[in-house]
């Protein structure tokens, strides 16, 4: 079955983020899943994300040549990724060992694109070119307090909100199912307390 690229899929606030929350449900063996587990799908993703990280992207459309090829390296700094900055929001701070294995893959997706990093917006970038430098732009001290890990889902996201206080990766679907957890639990518990 297609899964449909929509807006919530694309709450990390970076691509990287993005990528790293596709795998649902993670460290749950029972309910969690792999988006990317046919491979196919990252080109899928890659189109929906051309719109909704346009801004990041600086208006280039990201490219998927050959999902069976570049596959492998993109879960792996999928992987790594996730690793790294879900350690450091834990920590408050960036693991070195970590963040080699971060540059490592980072590395491999840049050589041999032929990408010039910064350019005007035009034409592609290969997706795991962008990848790399969605990730890369992570690695900054500054966005360490900026790092959460949503209080409903577990997923990755950046929180640009003034104060630094957002919960929630997506207040519109975390945001409300954890409201409505809390309001449930309230309601059962009035009414444990009138029948006891």
């Amino acid at each position: 079955m297609a899964i449909e690229w929509n807006a919530h899929r694309f709450s990390g606030g970076v691509l990287a983020l993005d990528v790293a929350n596709t795998v649902v449900l993670r460290g749950d063996a029972e309910r969690g899943f792999d988006r990317f587990s046919d491979v196919s799908e990252i080109g899928r993703f890659a189109g929906a994300a051309s719109v909704f990280r346009a801004e990041e992207l600086r208006g280039r459309r990201l490219d998927v040549s050959d999902a069976q090829r570049i596959g492998p390296l993109v879960i792996a700094l999928r992987e790594a990724t996730d690793r790294l900055f879900r350690d450091a929001v834990g920590q408050g701070s960036f693991s070195a060992e970590q963040a080699a294995c971060v540059l490592k893959f980072c590395s491999e997706a840049l050589s041999g694109s032929g990408e010039r990093i910064g350019a005007p917006s035009h034409g592609a970038i290969a997706f795991e070119a962008a990848l790399a430098v969605s990730a890369l732009s992570l690695l900054r001290e500054e966005m360490l307090p900026r790092l959460k890990i949503c209080a409903n889902c577990r997923w990755l996201f950046v929180d640009r909100s003034r104060n630094g206080s957002r919960l929630w990766c997506d207040m519109t679907v975390c945001g409300n199912r954890s409201k409505a957890r809390r309001h449930y639990r309230r309601h059962r518990a009035r009414e444990g307390v009138g029948h006891g």
